[in-house]
Formats: structure tokens, C-alpha cells, sequence
């Protein structure tokens, strides 16, 4: 056997030590060159910065979640349907009273159900039309109301109610004209009026939907609430088939769009920029938008 060599007398072999310092100064060194890699790459003009920590199937998920977070509005439904719409004005001179006006019987005293009820849709002093005047029969009443353009020629529609008995109609189109205006037809039984607006042939006008809105549909109510002209609100379909006791073709679509007074008349329309219906009444205890119309 061979004898393995005495090593004890040797001097032992330590490894060198990099010093912790020279280790700290390469890793920043290291960054550096990295980082002005990446400002090099990210701010060509053919990359972007955010490319360099994305990898493609991320980017395209990020695309996707930006487009369904978008928010969905109706603007370009109200800038293409809005000038067809038209504030309607009315002067009506109440009639002489009757002798049986004053009757404590009569449904129609202030304050009754049937008054609020006449009142909440519209009806000047609270009566239906037809029973209009009484005491306070010899005065002046004005009422306001909304309409839509359903021609070029000036032909548009309107609540019966809003027109009923009228001496003078007035309207204003969405960008500010007024014209005169002159009651064409009624029908009480529907509550529709046509009117002709007189000194214009190129009206912007609505085309009626010829499809039947289902239950929560978009629905957009633009009108007249309170003398304010041009308002646009929105909601859904609440329920179809309503019959509030108005008349024997009661089949009344309800929206909780807000609808206030002045909006009678006034067009509701789908998503395609279509007249659904007319908005005709509201139902509220207090005479304004509580979301039933």
C-alpha cells in the first residue's frame, strides 16, 4: 500500500473573500445598464413603457376589462332625437260659470280625489276636459306641455289635455324658435292631439317604434317638466297593460323615468331612437316624479 502524504505540515488554503462592497457596487451596476435598456426600448417611438411588464395574453385582458368598464350613456340617442321634440304653450280662456258648477256633489271639488287626480296629469285647475271654467270662469289660463314632430311639414303630436279648449298654441323647438301652432284633431278618448306648426317645412321629426317595448327596456322621457324645456331623463320599463281608469282604451305602458308636470305629451323613447309611447300621466301623491309614470 502506498502511504498517503502527511499534509498536517502544510499551511491550510482558505478561499478569497469577495469583499461585500464590491458585490453591492456590481448589483447597482447591474441595474443601471438594465434600466437604461429598458428607458432605451420603452420610449422609442414603436414601444410602449407598460409593454416591457406585459406579456400579450395580458395585454389583450386588460383591453377587454377597459371596454366592459366603459360606461354607457344615451348621448348619441338624445343629439339625434332631441330637436324633434317641441314645448307646447297653451292660452285658454275659461268659460263663464255654470249655474250647477258649485255643486257640493260634483266630483270634481278642489281637493277631491278626482280633482288631485286631474291635476297630478296635467289638467288645469284640476279639471278633466270638458268641465273646465266654473267659479273661476272669465280669466285666462296658461298651461305648458311637450310635443314631438312626427313630419317635416310641422305635423306633430301632443296630449289632448294639454291643447283642450285652447285659444292659442304656441311652441319652441329645441333650438329656441317659437312658432304658432294650430290644434288639428283630438281624440279625448286616447288623449292625443295633432297640432300643425305654422312657418316651417323642415322639421326634425321622430319615427314611431311599430315594436312593443317589453318589461325593463331602456325607455328615454324628453319634455317640458315645469316650463324647463329640453330635459332628457332615463329608466326602464316597469310594467305594460296599466289601466288608471282614463278611458276605455286604458293599456298604459308604466316607466319609472321621472315624468313631471309639463312632460305630458312628450315622446318616450327606446334604445333605437323610436317613439315607444306618449308620456301622458303620472301617478303621485304629492304632484311630482316619485318614479310611476
Amino acid at each position: 500500500m502506498t502511504d498517503r502524504p502527511d499534509l498536517s505540515s502544510l499551511p491550510s488554503y482558505k478561499a478569497p473573500k469577495r469583499s461585500l462592497l464590491s458585490a453591492r457596487k456590481l448589483a447597482l451596476m447591474a441595474s443601471v445598464v438594465a434600466g437604461l435598456g429598458a428607458a432605451t426600448y420603452g420610449f422609442s417611438p414603436t414601444h410602449n413603457p407598460a409593454d416591457l411588464f406585459t406579456t400579450p395574453a395580458h395585454a389583450q385582458v386588460n383591453n377587454e376589462v377597459k371596454k366592459v368598464q366603459q360606461p354607457v350613456g344615451f348621448a348619441d340617442i338624445v343629439e339625434r332625437v332631441k330637436p324633434s321634440v317641441i314645448s307646447v304653450k297653451v292660452n285658454i280662456r275659461e268659460k263663464v260659470a255654470k249655474d250647477d258648477s258649485n255643486n257640493d256633489d260634483s266630483p270634481f271639488q278642489p281637493g277631491s280625489p278626482m280633482e288631485r287626480f286631474f291635476r297630478r296629469f296635467g289638467g288645469p285647475d284640476g279639471l278633466p276636459p270638458g268641465l273646465r271654467g266654473g267659479p273661476r270662469g272669465g280669466g285666462v289660463v296658461t298651461g305648458q306641455g311637450s310635443g314631438f314632430f312626427i313630419s317635416a311639414d310641422g305635423y306633430a303630436v301632443t296630449n289632448n289635455h294639454v291643447v283642450d279648449g285652447a285659444d292659442k298654441v304656441e311652441v319652441t323647438t329645441d333650438d329656441g324658435k317659437t312658432f304658432s301652432a294650430k290644434v288639428i284633431g283630438t281624440d279625448p278618448r286616447t288623449d292625443l292631439a295633432l297640432i300643425k306648426v305654422e312657418g316651417g317645412s323642415n322639421f326634425q321629426f321622430a319615427k314611431l317604434s311599430d315594436t312593443k317595448p317589453r318589461i325593463g327596456d331602456w325607455v328615454l322621457a324628453v319634455g317640458n317638466p315645469f316650463g324647463l324645456g329640453g330635459t332628457v331623463t332615463a329608466g326602464i320599463v316597469s310594467a305594460s297593460g296599466r289601466d288608471i281608469g282614463n278611458g276605455p282604451y286604458d293599456d298604459f305602458i308604466q316607466i319609472d323615468a321621472p315624468v313631471n308636470k309639463g312632460n305630458s305629451g312628450g315622446p318616450a323613447f327606446d334604445v333605437s331612437g323610436e317613439v315607444m309611447g306618449v308620456n301622458t300621466a303620472i301617478y303621485s301623491p304629492s304632484g311630482g316624479s316619485v318614479g310611476i309614470a
